[in-house]
This record gives structure tokens, sequence and C-alpha cells, in this order.
């Protein structure tokens, strides 16, 4: 037993001696570390990388999706263990979990149904048919991993009660929204719009639109203050009434985009994703992992890490660290304590579940309505959206509906009731009151190109700007937005 033992020993010796000097061999083969990493780090990942980008929000994905289709090599981290970010779809458990802490109780499951037919929006946004980000969607061709439905129709506020937006001219002349003599004036005005080419003057019937405001537009028309509330903030998305006094072709535009997007699909203008919207991060970080992008969650960072000239050039998460060649993209939570956002305001949100649709809007499974600012006595507008299993984010016979407007007063909450009292009996309410921050700087100094927080309205325009902002900024080329959604259909791209 004795000499069994010590031969044992004996290979055992040889077994080690031999690992020892296979690694000893290793060691002496492998490449030293590169000059950049700190001492006492590893590299994170593969270490070097052209962008990385920190989050998973909307932007955050459209943008690691765009610059990997570009041939750059992208990192994206986020300390969550899902996509999404601030823009994330929730469950009923997490969405319970985030706002009032713990496990929900049964009596919560028994009034809604079941965990699994929920996918609850945190920042809902509709998306324009033939709007910016569509054209996105097409460029990419990221619409083969997602599918959509438009939403059944879209309404503005007036004296209490919604109406449907008129957009066409024989809607115009059926609305209840309008008086007798005033339809025939917006039928008009829409006419005008449908033939106008900004590239072509002979179509602008001798009117000067390069140069005249908004506001002159409208008076030339004849058309009255309820009119040009409803044509400015529910068909052209303007967020305050300062462009009123701007050029009107950009205005003209945005209606004629709210038009021409109706025309699509007839019943709105909008389209929603199926399952919610955090299928579209999803979809775009799918487009960047195919061209090699390389994604972390639940992966924290620690330390932005900046040279001696104040240029940002990696991150740090624990021990490990990655190199950004050319510059580092993020939403402001991972830049507000470095002092590189600047505060925006504050954005309040009401998620409220129904188990009937909206009263006076059709039955509607889905829509949009927009109570223009002074409609309310306030500087801004308040949005709703509501969806339900017709997008299949809600059981079937239940309505999610959330109203969301920017922070005036000390009292939040309160600042929703118009919307709110729109809605009928509320089964349950969850309420987040959130801080804006937008980038202080450009990004070109410091290598640190942030993204804004999403605002309060209930549209993708303004958030497609600032993506598309985003991507010139880092680039120093405009995104190229020429496609056409119909022409893109027609040749399989269906949305």
């Amino acid at each position: 037993m004795r000499g069994l033992v010590s031969s044992l020993r004996s290979h055992s010796g040889q077994h080690t001696g031999r690992r020892r000097r296979r690694q000893a061999m290793a060691d002496e083969t492998a490449p030293p570390p590169p000059s950049w990493l700190p001492e006492g780090c590893t590299m994170l990942a593969d270490g070097e990388y052209d962008v990385i980008v920190m989050g998973t929000g909307m932007k955050e994905c459209i943008l690691s999706g765009l610059l990997s289709t570009m041939g750059k090599k992208v990192l994206v981290v986020d300390r969550n263990n899902y996509y999404g970010g601030d823009s994330a779809s929730l469950n009923l458990s997490n969405l319970y979990k985030k706002f009032r802490g713990g496990e929900a109780p049964s009596s919560f499951y028994d009034q809604l149904g079941h965990n699994r037919d929920y996918n609850v929006d945190m920042i809902p946004k509709c998306i324009m048919a033939c709007g910016k980000l569509v054209k996105m969607l097409l460029h990419t061709k990221v619409t083969r991993y997602l599918d959509f439905k438009s939403l059944d129709a879209s309404y503005v506020y007036k004296n209490k009660k919604v109406y449907k937006v008129p957009a066409t001219a024989s809607e115009a002349l059926s609305s209840s929204l309008l008086g007798l003599f005033e339809k025939r004036r917006f039928r008009k005005f829409l006419m005008f719009l449908a033939k106008v080419d900004k590239e072509k003057p002979e179509t602008f019937d001798g009117l000067d639109l390069p140069s005249m405001t908004m506001q002159q537009l409208y008076d030339h028309f004849g058309l009255e203050k309820p009119t040009r509330e409803f044509v400015g903030h529910a068909m052209a998305l303007q967020l305050d009434d300062s462009y009123l006094s701007a050029r009107a072709m950009p205005t003209v535009e945005a209606i004629r985009l709210y038009c021409y997007s109706l025309d699509q699909y007839g019943k709105s203008p909008y389209i929603y994703p199926m399952y919610g919207l955090g299928g579209l991060p999803e979809g775009f970080s799918r487009l960047c992992a195919i061209h090699g992008g390389t994604f972390m969650l639940n992966r924290s960072v620690d330390e932005v890490l900046f040279d001696s000239e104040g240029k940002a050039w990696g991150i740090r998460g624990g021990t490990e660290v990655a190199k950004a060649k050319e510059c580092l993209l993020g939403d402001p939570s991972y830049f507000t304590a470095l002092q590189k956002c600047k505060p925006n305001g504050k954005v309040v949100r009401a998620i409220c579940f129904l188990n009937h649709t909206i009263p006076n809007t059709n039955n509607s499974q889905s829509l949009q309505i927009i109570i223009p600012a002074a409609q309310a006595s306030r500087k801004n507008d308040i949005y709703v959206v509501m969806v339900s299993h017709d997008h299949e984010v809600t059981a079937a016979g239940k309505y999610v509906a959330i109203a969301s407007t920017t922070v005036e007063t000390n009292d939040p909450e309160s600042e929703l009731q118009p919307a709110l009292d729109l809605l009928g009996p509320i089964m349950t309410k969850f309420v987040d009151i959130v801080n804006l921050y937008e980038p202080a700087a450009d990004g070109k100094a410091d290598n640190c190109f942030i993204s804004k927080s999403f605002d309060a309205t209930s549209h993708f325009e303004t958030a497609s700007n600032d993506v598309l902002d985003l991507y010139e900024r880092v680039t120093g080329q405009q995104l190229d937005l020429t496609i056409n959604a119909d022409k893109a259909a027609a040749e399989g791209d269906d949305m």
C-alpha cells in the first residue's frame, strides 16, 4: 500500500511539474498587456473597441446598430439585466416591484390577470408611420425582426371632450370638432397643403412660404384659434406656440407628414410594435450583434476613464477595463455624476390599468390623445397613449393608458387630472416623476456623447431628432433618410 501511495505521489508530482512548465511557457509566449491597461487590471471582453455604448435604451441601441453597420467595433454595456433602460417594457411583477417594492399580492393578479400577458412600456411613444424612426428601421432593415400594427385613432381635446383629429378634406367636412364655416376654411387649408412641394415654388399659390410665419399662413386661410391649436399640437406635433412666429415651411412639412402617414394605414398616422416598445432596442441590438457588436448586460460601470487632456478613453468595471479608440456614448445616468449633464425639467407619468376602452373614443382598442396646453391653461401639452391586447401588451379585456406631461407645479400628479378625467374608472395606477437631463456639451471636446432624457411627448419625433443629432456629432455625417416608406414596403420591407 505504501508503495502505491508513493507511486501516486510521484505521478502527481510529475503532473504538477508539467503543468507549471506549461504555464511558464504560456507566460513566456503570451503577449504583454497593452500599454493603456492600468496596472492590476484585466481587459473587459476584447479590450479595445472603436465605440463603447453605455446603456441599452432605445437611442443607445439605435446608435449601436447604426455604428456597427459602418464597420465600427462596438461594445455595449448595461447595469441592468434587461434591455431598454428607462424605456423598458415590464411585466406585472417587475412593474409592481419597481413602483411599490417587494412581491405583488395575489389580489393584484386576480384583478389584472396573468403576469405573462403583460408588456407595459415605461415610456410609451407612438411611431409616425412615415416618420424618421420608421426610415431608420427601413434603412437598417430592423423591420425584419419586428411586427407592427397601426393605432386605431388619434384624438385631440377641446372643451373637456375628445374629438378625432380630421386630417383629410372629407374628414374636415364631417368633423364635429369644427363649425360649419370653419370646416370649409380648414378643408381649403388641407387641400392647399396636399399640393405643396417645397422644391417647386409654383405650388405655393403665390404665397412666400419660405419667408412667411405660420401665424401669417393661418391668417391667410382665416383659421380660428381652436383649429390652430389642434393643427399645431395634434398634427404638426409642436411642443409649444413659439412655432407660430417661426417660418411656416417646417410646420407645413410636419402637417404633410401627418397626413401622408395617415394615408398609409387609414385609421391613424401612428403604428406601435406588437408586444410593446421593448422589441425596438432588442431589434437594433440584434443588428449590432450581427455586425460584430458585443453586448454585456448586468455589467456596472464604476468609472469613466479620462486622459490628461480630459478626453474619455475607456471604462472600468471592477478590475476590468475596456478602451474606446473613438468615443463613449450613453444615456445621462452614466454621466450625471461626472458633471457632464444639466437638468432640463421633470416629467410626470401615470400608468393606468382599465377594464374598458376610453369613453367617447368609438371603442378604440388603441389610441393617442393630445390635450393642447391652452385647453388646460398650461404651458405644456398633456399626452395619453392607450394600448391593449390588440398589440399583445395586456391580457384580453384589459387596457393600459399612460398619461404624461412636463411638470410645471409642486403637485405633478394633479397636472395630469384633465387626462385622468377622460379615462373613466381606473383599476389601479402607478405614478412616476422623473428628472430630465441633457448633455452640457456636444461631446467633441471630451469624447463623451450623451443622449437626452425622454421627454413627455407621446411620439418618437423628438427622440428621433436626438438620435440623428448624436449620429452626426459622432460620425461627422448626416444619416441618409431618403428611403421612402411605401417604396420600401413595395419591395418587401412591410411594416
